[in-house]
């Protein structure tokens, strides 16, 4: 019998015999470093632990403080608690999937009966408990296609049947652990019990396989972490962002609302909300002016025959929504570059009069499904802080480092960390191939001239062309996307967009669709869960509050408000007959930045005696004093 030969991370070789596992590799190097290998890399694919080896090649162990462990792990538990729930309530609930996903997993059921409920979550956690400490041997089988189809419906398992009639594979792998198997590709851990900290967190509905044609499941999300203390510190972070829920902080600080009248995804803004979201955007004009942008404004309808010929009306109609005037048919725009095109389009272009920077505050609609609402962050109606950059090829490079820089410079602003993404070609695309390439290559040469690190996303682009996306750090290290740069060869074409070059002739341009902060609402949703609704001083639809102790004071709290208020200064006022510590109380719920309070001193001296939200005074001063000191404040933050 001839030897494997086995080639380890570290260059050292060793002869097994055909059928070792990676678990037997591992023991022979020691014990301890058998207990804590879950799975293996071998010549470069993920094995379960417990998998014999036919062939010589690279072995590496993954232990489990390998950066790969806890997706193996929480992948392992979704199937923890699918036995679970299975052997809580039986046939009276089918198995589907159950994947591991960012910070945890989820397994979707289907039942006719039981319907889940978070009083179910101790329940569950008690018998994946038991389980994991049962310590069951999780062993992998092969089953032909046919036999695996037999065996799971007998087991009234229509939805793995469902699954497995669909692969074309003539054979499947298995999973098993105790009574319990399912489908899947693995791996898995080599025993229950390496499951020492699991959290059943919420439920949502979900259809099969996202068709709201097919059943809805019920999806139970979790999570699962190596040991306690990082399953708590996580609990806690989740924790901290139910408290700064933006839904939940939108009510308390009476931003916006919704409303079924009105329908789903469409935003009220109340009048703090508003004066936030006047404040954004009287901010953003300010910016792109400064840098060399001009301010446009499209229809929120144009012809379906523009959508046509964009690609829109074949590519993305499912998202959109038409509408007939005097027997013509116009769609109500999703996105704004069409308007913008057609302003370029309104008059002879030089390549001297390139770059040109068309900036809006557009307001958009797109048809979501009503299963993805979500407060600010998903919605069918909102604006985007949209600009087209029509360029020569030559200037690709600036245009794009430009829009960078601006990002960057914006999340500083605002206190955001950062990641950038260059997102591919999707299967999904107009254009031609050449195009792609060169404007794939454009949007990388700037990443790399930039020195900025990213990732590559593979086939997802935008359906026109290639893009770099940029992911928001907030304030508990959560991802949000919001800056996009897509580059675009092939609308220009199709718009027969055109510039005199130097050479007297006709020559096609470039277009740059970009964001910054992308859909204002999302943004806005995004900043009340980073401050936790505690808006620095120059965000804060209001800035101060006045507060009198006694009717005494009334009218000289009354002129401060006015004073403030004639100064530019966000002001409001509190003249109830209340008790002064509930009027603070109040306002420190509300997470006004100041609280004026006037007593019967502030009134004969003719000051305010300033108060922070957090409590902190500060020392008595004039009202212009206070005016100096609250603008100060407010420009320090930009």
């Amino acid at each position: 019998m001839s030897l494997l030969e086995i080639e380890l991370p570290d260059g050292t070789k060793k002869e097994v015999a055909p059928g070792t596992t990676p678990y037997d590799v591992a023991a022979s190097i020691g014990e301890g470093l058998a207990r804590q290998s879950i799975a293996a890399r071998f010549n470069g694919r993920l094995v379960d632990v417990g998998r014999p080896l036919e062939e010589s090649g690279s072995l590496s162990l993954i232990t489990q403080n390998s950066p790969e462990a806890l997706e193996i792990i929480r992948h392992s538990c979704a199937h923890l608690m699918a036995q679970a729930v299975k052997e809580l309530y039986g046939d009276e609930v089918q198995v589907t999937i159950g994947p591991a996903i960012k910070d945890g997993f989820y397994y979707d059921f289907y039942s006719e009966t039981k319907k889940f409920v978070p009083e179910d979550f101790p329940v569950i956690e008690k018998k994946m408990a038991e389980l994991a400490k049962a310590d069951l041997p999780v062993t992998r089988e092969v089953m032909t296609r046919d036999d695996a189809i037999a065996m799971f419906r007998g087991m009234g398992e229509s939805y793995k049947v469902e699954l497995i009639e669909d692969l074309q594979e003539p054979t499947v792998s298995l999973y098993r652990q105790g009574n319990f198997v399912d489908l899947c590709r693995g791996p898995h851990v080599p025993r229950t019990g390496v499951h020492k900290a699991f959290k059943l967190t919420s439920l949502a509905g979900a259809y099969w396989r996202g068709d709201e044609h097919n059943a809805m499941l019920q999806r139970v999300y979790a999570t699962a972490f190596l040991n306690k203390k990082d399953l708590n510190i996580h609990l806690e972070r989740l924790e901290e962002a139910r408290k700064r829920d933006h839904r939940k902080l939108g009510r308390e600080l009476d931003l916006f609302s919704f409303s079924e009248d009105a329908g789903g995804g469409l935003v009220l803004w109340h009048p703090k909300g508003a004066m936030l979201r006047t404040i954004i955007e009287d901010f953003e004009r300010k910016e792109h002016l400064k840098r060399g942008y001009d301010i446009v404004v499209g229809p929120q309808i144009l012809k379906t025959e523009l959508w046509k010929m964009s690609g829109h009306y074949e590519n993305y109609r499912e998202n959109m929504y038409f509408t007939e005037v005097d027997e013509q048919g116009y769609g109500i725009k999703p996105m704004n570059c069409l308007a913008h095109m057609l302003i370029y389009k309104s008059k002879p272009r030089s390549y001297r009069n390139l770059p040109v920077r068309y900036f809006e505050l557009g307001t958009v609609h797109r048809h979501e499904k009503s299963g993805v609402l979500h407060g600010l962050l998903r919605v069918r109606g909102f604006t985007q802080d949209d600009a087209h950059i029509i360029c020569r090829p030559d200037q690709i490079d600036e245009e794009v480092k430009g829009v960078m820089r601006f990002v960057q410079d914006v999340a500083a602003i605002f206190g955001f960390q950062y990641t950038m993404e260059l997102s591919t070609r999707p299967e999904k695309s107009i254009g031609s191939d050449s195009d792609w390439e060169q404007a794939t290559s454009a949007l990388r040469s700037a990443l790399e001239d930039s020195g900025q690190p990213y990732d590559i996303n593979e086939g997802d682009g935008a359906f026109y062309g290639p893009k770099i996306d940029v992911k928001l750090k907030d304030a508990l290290d959560r991802e949000w996307q919001c800056a996009t740069i897509q580059c675009d060869f092939t609308l220009p074409e199709r718009f027969d967009l055109t510039y005199v070059g130097t050479d007297g002739e006709k020559h096609r341009p470039v277009m740059l669709h970009r964001v910054i902060v992308g859909s204002i609402e999302r943004f806005i949703g995004v900043l009340i869960e980073h401050y936790a609704g505690s808006f620095p001083l120059w965000l804060s639809p209001v800035q101060a509050i006045v507060v009198n102790v006694t009717d005494n004071q009334a009218d000289y709290a009354q002129h401060v408000y006015e004073q403030l208020r004639a100064a530019g200064i966000r002001v409001e006022v509190d003249l109830r007959n209340e008790k002064l510590g509930f009027k603070i109380r109040e306002a420190q719920v509300a997470k006004i930045p100041y609280m004026l309070v006037i007593g019967d001193r502030e009134m004969a001296e003719e000051t305010v005696a300033p108060r922070y939200r957090d409590g902190k005074n500060l020392d008595s001063m004039k009202v212009d004093e206070f005016v100096d000191f609250v603008k100060s404040e407010a420009a320090a933050f930009k």
